[in-house]
């Protein structure tokens, strides 16, 4: 089995060195070989190791003298360590990338374009899902599968409460809002942990109320516009009449264990299939409602693909673009979308016949936005995070607290240029 999982165990300056030459090794120009770094889309390991193998078996058999070597790489520290193994000339021939990773990569010269490799295909793609993997017109990573967030309903409480519609803008949930306390219950479940991501709490809802999170240019932070104070704002007053849970302060972006899986919430905003069916388990089939993302002045959920990247510096590139045309087969994407859980980038590859959730994650999918890629993200996810928690509690304004997160975050990203 050619599939390797990578080691975490901290390494010596020497040893470091010597394991990315063995992870990366010869692209393979001379002994036909390709090496792919993926990831664990397949949250089951045992299940992702038997799906790889076989993936490597039947791209061999049907393209004689072209070695794949599929190396499992875990998601801790992604970034550095493609960066580093792009930019030391020494990376895999393909790597899974996601849109924020792209920009940067095609800037530094690692990244070659794969549209010759994905060529009529290109067509059959959501247009969403090419734009994100695409910088002045050329695809830089070939999309294999897709994820979206949207909103979940738990039937039950909504009965329970009189609402007969599932609350679908703004306005709809702070209708529903006392309706739901004089039940005993929540209307919205929300994660403002420190450790959880904005592009599955509050970037959504800056998103809907028409806003950014970055300038035009990428040099200065907006979210502390009009807009943003608008979508803090809604979220404050939701928490302090309770119509939030104060759990959300301590939520990490999960269902189990939480507020929506408690049915003490009527509904999650950023949920994945994978919710519905956890939801199912807790609060029984009859009782769980997906619906379409939330519309405020605009109508977006968050959702992206991920893309087979191909090394600019790679000595094989027709074979790895024989694995990337293998790769996009919809024969291939349907199998994917099977194991992973995850969507399908391409509109030919239908959902599965009979699962009413994941055909209504599908239809998501043409509201699904993948956020705005900017070098400094992460470090201002954290930036911004902690102000929101200081709203929310009380500490300062929704103005206050997006104006303190946008200095700190102009401050950073002046750093950087």
């Amino acid at each position: 089995m050619k599939i390797i999982h990578r080691i975490m165990a901290p390494l010596t300056a020497l040893t470091a060195v010597a394991a990315l030459t063995a992870a990366c090794g010869d692209s393979g120009g001379s002994s036909g070989s390709v090496t792919v770094w993926m990831y664990p889309v397949i949250a089951d390991q045992r299940a992702g190791d038997a799906y790889w193998k076989q993936v490597e078996k039947d791209f061999e058999a049907a393209n004689a003298g072209v070695d794949v070597k599929i190396e499992l790489q875990p998601w801790d520290n992604r970034d550095q360590k493609v960066a580093t193994a792009l930019a030391g000339g020494k990376g895999p021939d393909l790597v899974l990338l996601g849109p924020d990773q792209v920009p940067q990569y095609v800037r530094n010269g690692t990244l070659a374009p794969v549209d010759a490799a994905v060529g009529d295909a290109r067509t059959a793609y959501l247009p969403g899902a090419v734009k994100a993997l695409s910088v002045d017109g050329k695809l830089y990573a070939a999309p294999i599968y897709h994820t979206v967030t949207s909103t979940l309903y738990n039937k039950k409480l909504l009965d329970k409460a009189g609402v007969t519609t599932p609350p679908r803008t703004w306005d709809e949930i702070r209708a529903a809002a006392p309706k739901l306390k004089r039940a005993g219950a929540a209307v919205l479940d929300y994660s403002a942990s420190p450790e959880a991501t904005l592009n599955l709490n509050f970037y959504p809802l800056l998103w809907q109320a028409g806003g950014t999170v970055f300038s035009a240019d990428g040099k200065k932070a907006a979210f502390n516009g009009p807009e943003g104070v608008e979508a803090l704002t809604f979220l404050t007053e939701l928490y302090n009449s309770g119509a939030v849970p104060k759990s959300a302060l301590t939520n990490k972006n999960v269902v189990a264990d939480q507020a929506l899986g408690k049915q003490q919430a009527a509904m999650g905003f950023t949920n994945v299939p994978a919710d519905a069916a956890t939801a199912a388990k807790a609060w029984g089939e009859e009782n769980v409602i997906v619906g379409l993302p939330l519309q405020g002045r605009r109508q977006v959920g968050f959702g992206l693909p991920g893309g087979l990247g191909l090394n600019s510096r790679s000595t094989n590139k027709a074979g790895a673009e024989k694995f990337v045309r293998f790769m996009i087969q919809p024969e291939r994407i349907t199998s994917l979308t099977k194991a992973s859980g995850f969507l399908s980038p391409r509109t030919d590859v239908a959902p599965p016949a009979g699962d009413k959730h994941t055909a209504r994650f599908t239809e998501a999918l043409k509201h699904a936005y993948p956020g705005e890629p900017n070098a400094a993200a992460r470090q201002i996810m954290s930036l911004l995070a902690a102000e929101i928690q200081a709203a929310l509690t009380g500490k300062k304004t929704p103005k206050q607290a997006l104006d303190d997160a946008a200095k700190q975050a102009d401050d950073l990203l002046a750093r950087q240029r």
